[in-house]
Parts: C-alpha cells; structure tokens; sequence
C-alpha cells in the first residue's frame, strides 16, 4: 500500500510563516508564569511522627492528602515533594479532566471486558464528585465542564466515528469548530472537563493545609525502611516514622525497585498562543469552548484558556534514550516547530498569531496506559503510577484507592481486577528504546497508510500491548 502524506502535511503552511509564529515564544509553562508567585512550604529538617506520609506533591498525593484528612480529621499526614508543589506533571499538563480511568472505552473494553461497565460508572462519579469538590473546597482552577470533540481529519478516520453515539458531519463539526481539515466528528458533552492545571495543583495544597495537613517542598525521600511494625521516610535531614505510607511520585524513577521498570517517560510537547483578538475567535467559532482532539494514532489536542489563548499539544511522543527524566529532553526545537505548522495548517484564518510559550512534559506510560497499583511493606506501603497521560481526573480516583488498600478492608474499587492485578514491565534497556521507537515509527506509518496497523503492532494487539489512541 503506497504512503500517502497526512492532511497537516497536505496543507502545511510556508515555513517562514512557522518560524515567524515561534520567533517570540519562551521555553517556559504558561500555567506556572500564569500563576505568578505560589506559595512556599518550608523543607523538612526535623525528625517526627506521622499517621501517613505521602511521598509526591502532584495530584495523586495532594488527593491522597486531602482525602485521608476528611476521612479521618485526626490524623497526622505529612506530605514530602522533591522540589515544589506541582511543578512537574501536574503543572504543566493540557488541562484536561476526563471521565476515562481506562484512557478511554477501546482501551478499557480490550483490557478489562468483564469490568468495563463498572469502570465507566465509577468514573463518571469521579468526575461529578471532582466538580463537586472544586465547589466545596473552594478551589480556583478555572473549571469549565465543557465536554469534548473528536475529529476527523482523514476520510478513514470518518469511518471510525461510525458507532459513536453523537456523530457529526463536517458541515456540523465545522459549525462548532471551524477547521479545513475537520471532516466530521463527534461530541461528548459530560465526559470531561477543563482545568488550570497549576491553579489545580496550588488550590489542592492550601486545601490540604487548611485540613491540618503538614506540606514540605524541597524534601526530596531518598529511602523507606519498614522498622518496628511502621515505615521510615528517609529524606537528607531528616526521617518521618510513619504507620503508612503513599508513594506518589508519578514519571519519577520509583523508591521500590519492583517498580523500576513498570513505566517509562514519554515526553510531550505543548504550545500557547498569544490571547486571540475577537475577530480571531470568531474566525474560528468555539462558542462551546470544548476540548478538542483528532482521531489519528500520533494525535493533537487542543482547548482554549481562560484568556482566550489556544493551547496546542500532542503528535511527538519522545521517549528518551536511556529512559532518563532530564530538562534536556524538554527542548527539542523540531517537535515545537511541527506543532505550529500542524496548528496553522488547521487554523489557516489564524496566520499571523504568535506562540508565547512552549515547553514539555514527561508522562509516566505504563504498559495498560492507565494506572497500577500495589502495596509493600507488609501493607503498609501504596503505590500507584502510570496514568499515561490521563492524570488529572484519573489521581483523584486513585488517591481513595490508595487509601482503601491502606485501610486493608475490600471495596468495590480494591476489588476490581485493573487494581488487583499489575501489568507487564517494560523489558530493560536497549530493548525498551528499541520497542518503544519501532511502535512509535509503526504508528506514524500506520496514519500514513489510511490507519492500517504493520505486523509488528497486530503483534502488540494480540499480546495486550497495543494502543490506538
């Protein structure tokens, strides 16, 4: 079958035109400038005691953290990040709360068939009861329940819209958003949300510190140690002698060594335009602000912020050699450039906006692209990582699994077969990065050949690897 170029390379704007929109872009996360000065939590220097101890300030620890105050105000919970709350994937995401815990129905029917019903009914209350405690905790992170578009961009993605229960024609799609490229799609009107993610991660921490709970930065654990029926948090200066504890350090190499090859880091490039004039918007519609995203294998997604910019992120997903997290990785001026030709080849009316900032961000990818879970310690240790990219939403959820385990009595969460049983491990290096990059090259061939999948990723389906986004 002869390749065939995609539609963003049929329609690919002059590169002089790519290069102008980026010229004043900054290598920095718009959600982190936008938020100005944050709050500062003071290190840990001083041994002590808690009930709990969460390892990780990102989502999955501040729910943790926030859940285990309310569910019992009594106890001590102290909560130890590396760095500062937030900064690594929880700040610098798209912004999107989606009702998936499975990274969507394909994925959860393939992997947990049996199960799946119950899995989308306990997301969907996860994301009603998200929307309910960014009322009752007072948390402002510029929630918007927007529901989501999927579009197609190539005729063969038309036909996979087919058993989608809203599907919309490309007169109908182009009405809600108004692309060239767009030709059809469909809508999902409660199955996600928008959000700041930084203003998400910032709200969560004051939120868990008006509970009672004691928030370190620049605290970084560098072991545990089960001691005299508890567990020591070790950090430089100081321990914290816990009854439990909650790793929740997301795309970061793990401080359990069982661990160490249950995920990998897969970078994402991300953009922002300057905010759109109204005569910009209106070239383009949007009036239902939904969050968009096409149908392809190596996808773009996209929304607008609460200034009116558009962010734009997606298609390269870069794991790096060797498997390491490192700022270096966030730099790669060929993805950024790629990205603004394929946003002005979708928004061709929108020539002559600028990008004001770009940046990158590892997503901790599991081999179920969605999340695992454990316990160690003789059950006082809980894990959970691999979200995939599916994060914001998805923690919230997992934080009470977490918690759950911990209480050592079964749940309706605790019982279910994706919570009970781990996934396969990335095989070590090289092999990683070989696999990775031939699936990576495999699903870019496969959008250049009408979505037809090679041998290679059949294999994948076949042995429960695969993934079509």
């Amino acid at each position: 079958m002869t390749a065939h170029r995609t539609a963003y390379e049929r329609h690919a704007p002059d590169p002089r035109l790519v290069a102008e929109s980026l010229a004043s872009s900054e290598q920095a996360v718009f959600w982190l400038d936008d938020v100005g000065a944050a709050p500062a939590y003071d290190p840990l220097t001083a041994s002590t005691r808690a009930d709990l101890t969460v390892v990780g300030g990102g989502y999955l620890g501040l729910w943790t953290a926030v859940h285990a105050k309310r569910r019992d105000p009594g106890r001590r919970v102290v909560l130890l990040e590396a760095q500062t709350v937030g900064w690594a994937a929880s700040g610098r995401n798209g912004g999107f709360c989606d009702a998936s815990l499975t990274h969507g129905e394909d994925n959860g029917r393939a992997r947990w068939p049996e199960e799946y019903d119950v899995l989308a009914r306990l997301g969907a209350d996860n994301l009603d009861a998200f929307e309910a405690d960014v009322r009752e905790l007072g948390l402002a992170c510029e929630w918007e329940r927007t529901g989501a578009l999927s579009v197609a961009v190539e005729e063969h993605q038309v036909d996979w819209l087919q058993d989608a229960p809203d599907v919309l024609d490309r007169e109908q799609v182009r009405t809600r958003i108004d692309s060239p490229l767009f030709l059809g799609g469909a809508f999902e009107p409660d199955t996600s949300a928008l959000v700041h993610p930084a203003r998400l991660a910032l709200g969560l921490a004051r939120a868990a510190v008006d509970l009672g709970v004691e928030v370190h930065e620049h605290s970084a654990v560098t072991g545990l140690r089960r001691e005299s029926g508890a567990v020591q948090v070790a950090t430089a200066r100081a321990v914290v002698t816990s009854d439990h504890v909650v790793l929740a350090t997301g795309v970061h190499p793990s401080l359990l060594r069982r661990n160490r090859l249950m995920t990998v880091p897969v970078y994402d490039y991300v953009l922002v335009t300057e905010p759109l004039s109204t005569e910009q918007l209106a070239s383009i519609g949007w009036a239902g602000r939904e969050g968009l995203g096409d149908l392809a294998n190596q996808f773009h997604y996209a929304r607008l912020t609460a200034d009116d910019r558009i962010l734009w992120g997606g298609y390269d997903a870069v794991y790096p050699a060797g498997g390491r997290v490192h700022v270096r990785h966030e730099d790669r001026p060929e993805s950024h450039a790629r990205l603004a030709s394929h946003f002005l080849a979708t928004f061709p009316q929108l020539e002559g906006v600028r990008f004001t900032h770009r940046w990158a961000g590892a997503i901790d990818t599991s081999t179920q692209f969605a999340a695992f879970y454990g316990t160690t310690h003789g059950g006082r240790v809980a894990h959970a990582a691999g979200f995939t990219g599916l994060g914001v939403g998805a923690t919230r959820f997992a934080a009470d699994v977490l918690l759950d385990l911990l209480a050592g009595q079964p749940t309706e969460r605790t019982e279910l077969r994706m919570v009970r049983k781990r996934p396969l491990p990335f095989p070590p290096e090289p092999l990683a990065s070989a696999g990775i990059n031939l699936t990576r090259w495999s699903l870019d061939r496969a959008d250049h050949r009408e979505g037809r999948r090679n041998v290679f990723l059949q294999a994948l389906d076949r042995a429960g690897l695969g993934f079509d986004s």
